[in-house]
């Protein structure tokens, strides 16, 4: 196992950090916050990186130690303590790698998901509210935070959509690969005769970005509603058309926001979302994707789908664009995704 360079780069780390310090230092710094705080941010995550780096390199030569002394005594627990800690080594740097390799332009940054149930009613609007649950669940596994930007409720169980926040380094580029359609069947729980109901529900992820970044909007080219907040708000949701929603007319790309209680706060938090919304369409332009964002989001049915949830008649999660399965939804839906996360990024980065 090769911890010198590679994926830790520590002399590299080194280095922008000294250049990190020399720009800490100077005079007019701290004039612009936002950017001083991404190279502080920057800064703490190389720091992390020689930390993380020093840590397994230690380990290893204290590994490499007990090993040579156990093959010296002939002690054989020693032996198999010290393959398990190299078996939890080799884990940690996998999941190393692919933080390296999660280098596109936007992957560092939060991110907003959102989930909107396809046709079929009630069906699918459950199937939207067990997805929005998956993904909260993984969240708190990565301890992640989250922030409800909107919630519309469905008319009897689940949601018809929802927006979130997603913060946390490498949000984004975890997520990315989960926008798509994806498809449940199950034997539906409000059929009084049992039968077995496939459903649809779309993702989509795009990543939060800051004011650096200049995403031109004209007055003319977007329409601006407001409307009442609902969703599982309790006391905390307006009663008055506080939440805002914004459609930027030449993409067709709806945003909406009823996270404050003030109609202004919303509508920044809007306009934020669209911004965002933009970029990553442009993220996606650049990667000259043969089809269009929206029609991609739109077309909730049997040609877009990215992944499949079969419960009935048998268990099994099956990504269409890898192969990856799993014959454990429980444990799925639970938000153990990482083997989806994983090989999709792999792929994604062939």
């Amino acid at each position: 196992m090769n911890l010198y360079g590679g994926i830790f780069d520590p002399e590299a780390c080194k280095l922008r950090i000294s250049e990190l310090d020399s720009q800490i230092e100077g005079e007019n710094f701290w004039v612009n916050q936002i950017l001083a705080q991404e190279v502080m941010q920057e800064r703490n995550r190389l720091k992390k990186n020689i930390t993380d780096y020093d840590n397994l390199k230690s380990e290893v030569e204290e590994i490499i130690s007990l090993i040579d002394m156990a093959k010296e005594e002939g002690v054989k627990d020693i032996l198999s303590e010290s393959n398990e800690r190299l078996k939890e080594i080799n884990i940690t740097l996998k999941k190393k790698e692919l933080e390296f390799l999660l280098s596109g332009e936007a992957d560092l940054n939060d991110a907003f998901l959102e989930i909107n149930a396809g046709a079929g009613g009630t069906e699918s609007q459950d199937w939207a509210q067990m997805l929005l649950r998956m993904y909260c669940r993984w969240c708190e596994k990565k301890k992640y935070q989250i922030k409800y930007m909107q919630e519309n409720q469905g008319d009897e169980a689940g949601i018809k959509s929802v927006s979130i926040k997603i913060t946390g380094d490498y949000a984004y580029g975890w997520l990315k690969t989960e926008s798509g359609v994806h498809r449940l069947v199950r034997i539906s729980p409000f059929d009084s005769q049992n039968r077995r109901h496939t459903s649809f529900a779309s993702v989509w992820v795009y990543p939060v970005i800051d004011e650096n970044i200049i995403i031109n909007i004209d007055d003319k080219d977007i329409r601006i509603d407001t409307y009442r907040a609902s969703g599982a708000g309790g006391q905390h949701v307006n009663r008055t058309d506080s939440a805002v929603r914004i459609t930027h007319l030449e993409t067709n790309i709806v945003v909406q926001c009823q996270s404050n209680r003030s109609q202004h706060q919303n509508k920044a938090e809007a306009y934020k979302m669209l911004r965002a919304r933009l970029y990553e369409l442009e993220l996606q332009k650049k990667k000259q994707e043969k089809q269009s964002n929206e029609s991609s989001k739109t077309d909730i049915g049997w040609g877009h789908q990215i992944r499949s949830y079969v419960l009935q008649p048998y268990q099994l999660v099956k990504d269409q664009r890898t192969g990856v399965e799993s014959s454990n939804y429980q444990e799925v839906l639970d938000g153990d995704i990482d083997i989806f996360l994983e090989s999709a990024l792999s792929k994604d980065l062939k």
